[in-house]
């Protein structure tokens, strides 16, 4: 998928004038994106349409002007975009109980190192790969980004509806299946055409 580039970011003033159906038609697209996985962690599958808009939000709130800060923020959020023969999501822990947030992330690390959180196409697993430093021995964060590489024959799979598509998590204190819908295995295989 083509990286963003600041000629992609609106002026403020031009994307205030279209934000709102901007607006509409991310919230759309990502709830084709969105998947629980179990009670407590939500997916979201990032392409550079859902990245864009990231990158428009933030501009808009910070009030960034200059083309050099922009800029910045353009390759940092370049990193959520999937490359040739990728999918990237964010992740998120989900806790609604403020007073249960540390005892569940607790709970929960190392979350995002080694084998925790795949893709099953039928009978082949494929894992993610966790951007590093939002964690060490202390402390885990509620936000993660992920990287699964999808082989050529695990997409010829994932083609074939009657083939089982599911996002699994195997932490030792977490366990979920969720079956990824037809709509969501669309749109993912669009992500892995790589022609956005």
């Amino acid at each position: 998928m083509k990286p963003l580039t600041v000629q992609d970011v609106l002026p403020i003033e031009e994307y205030e004038r279209s934000r709102e159906a901007f607006r509409r038609r991310i919230i759309d697209l990502k709830q084709r994106r969105r998947l629980s996985v179990g009670n407590l962690i939500t997916m979201v599958f990032e392409n550079r349409e859902t990245v864009l808009f990231q990158i428009q939000e933030m501009v808009r709130a910070e009030r960034i002007l200059r083309p050099e800060r922009v800029s910045e923020e353009v390759a940092m959020y370049n990193e959520q975009i999937p490359g040739a023969g990728e999918l990237s999501a964010t992740l998120m822990i989900e806790v609604t109980d403020p007073s249960q947030v540390k005892p569940v992330l607790d709970r929960l690390k190392g979350i995002d190192r080694g084998q925790t959180v795949g893709l099953r196409v039928g009978p082949h697993l494929v894992y993610g790969t966790f951007e590093q430093g939002r964690s060490n021995e202390e402390k885990i964060s509620a936000v993660h980004y992920v990287r699964f590489s999808v082989p050529g024959a695990v997409k010829a799979l994932m083609e074939d509806p009657a083939v089982p598509l599911q996002v699994i998590v195997t932490h030792p204190r977490y366990q979920a299946v969720q079956p990824v819908s037809e709509e969501m295995r669309r749109s993912l295989l669009e992500d892995l055409s790589g022609d956005r």
